[in-house]
């Protein structure tokens, strides 16, 4: 006797949903190298949407990397780290990137991996793992990335780890919580820049605390690394800190303008992880071109041009800061290059970002459940490849479509 098939069927239903709570994505072809002007559907749109903040992903210098790369090093890796796949380009990478932290991380190692979404999950399960089942205590933040958040409820479910999730920086919620904890091994897990909100977390008392009650601090710096401190080298150098107790991540894939992210921490966890962390042990190594690309963007980051850069990118976000005002949509105020506008509904937020597509910008709406019911969103990032004339056309084009919603609402 045979059934019919129905498990596609709830897919189609699934989705129809979707479009019903204007909650699916659609995905645009970019048919330009990456840059400010794409070309989208024939049609050239200007870019406040992409992560390449120091706009390194189309630099000449690193095109001509990753070719000499591909010559010196072919195009695959062949290989797990653990098998064949660890070439001296990921080894000259993974010191270059420990060298970078060695000021805020004593005996710092660093460790190289395909994507951040694997980094962060590694470092969690494989930290955790460390504790019998029951005696570790997770501490994430409420707005933490996905990848963090995963990488909890992983750990969580592996290890049956407890975990508590703090309001939004409130230190107070989380002392309290600390405060009780008498597990042998707590986590504190938080993003350092965070990318919907553009906010950056306050690791000076964060780090206060878990010295303070004995706990390990991990920070996702993905929206931070390559922008943040003097020398680019993230959020840890913006805030001048040092201690053993901190694991840091580090996106490649963003300010770098490459591909990949490292966990970087103190030699005998990164041993650890080499160890027991599935995620690394059990996936190809990223090819050794794109690890000597990296190498080089990590030069150009720290080099007259990186500061150059960097320098452009604040006076871009302190126009924006100065000049960009609003009736009804709340904009969030942020230092860092993500600069949120809060619409609220999701009809809303679809609809300025199509008004805007339609005078030519190319910034998507943001829904839920990447960000709270009601807090539709436009999120605005900028590169230092970004004019100060193109920042004052947005300023003028997202104030018109304000005022011409609000004209529509009131019709």
């Amino acid at each position: 006797m045979s059934h019919s098939f129905n498990a596609y069927a709830l897919v189609k239903q699934a989705i129809a949903q979707l479009e019903k709570k204007l909650l699916k994505r659609t995905v645009r072809i970019n048919e330009r190298a990456c840059n400010v002007d794409a070309l989208v559907g024939g049609r050239v749109l200007k870019t406040f949407c992409s992560n390449d903040y120091l706009g390194f992903a189309n630099h000449p210098a690193l095109v001509a990397a990753l070719s000499e790369g591909a010559q010196e090093h072919g195009v695959g890796s062949g290989a797990s780290h653990l098998i064949s796949g660890h070439s001296r380009a990921h080894d000259l990478l993974e010191n270059q990137l420990a060298r970078l932290q060695s000021a805020h991380i004593p005996h710092a190692r660093a460790l190289f991996f395909s994507t951040g979404y694997l980094a962060n999950l590694t470092a969690i399960t494989s930290l955790i793992g460390l504790a019998n089942k029951g005696e570790a205590h997770i501490y994430s933040a409420a707005l933490n990335h996905a990848s963090l958040i995963d990488g909890v409820r992983l750990a969580s479910a592996q290890h049956q780890a407890s975990v508590t999730v703090f309001d939004h920086l409130d230190l107070a919620e989380l002392e309290g919580a600390l405060i009780k904890d008498t597990s042998p091994l707590k986590l504190i897990v938080i993003d350092g820049v965070f990318s919907m909100d553009g906010d950056l977390a306050p690791l000076h008392q964060l780090l206060k605390l878990a010295e303070q009650y004995d706990a390990l601090l991990m920070v996702d710096d993905a929206h931070g690394f390559g922008v943040l401190g003097e020398n680019g080298h993230g959020i840890l150098e913006h805030f001048a800190l040092h201690s053993e107790r901190l694991i840091y991540i580090g996106t490649l894939g963003k300010a770098a303008g490459v591909s990949g992210a490292f966990i970087c921490a103190e030699d005998s966890f990164i041993e650890w992880v080499i160890q027991k962390g599935r995620p690394y042990i059990y996936t190809t190594a990223t090819p050794p071109a794109i690890a000597h690309t990296v190498s080089k963007s990590l030069n150009l980051i720290e080099g007259i041009e990186g500061k150059a850069r960097r320098k452009h990118l604040n006076e871009l976000i302190k126009l924006w800061n100065q000049e960009m005002a609003f009736s009804s949509w709340e904009k969030i105020h942020s230092l860092t290059a993500i600069q949120p506008i809060i619409i609220g509904s999701n009809a809303n937020a679809l609809l300025a970002s199509k008004l805007l597509d339609e005078a030519g910008y190319w910034i998507p709406a943001i829904r839920p459940p990447t960000v709270p019911e009601g807090k539709a969103r436009l999120r605005v990032t900028f590169s230092a490849n970004h004019t100060m004339d193109d920042v004052k056309k947005l300023i003028e084009v997202l104030q018109k479509i304000e005022s011409s919603m609000l004209v529509g609402d009131a019709a």
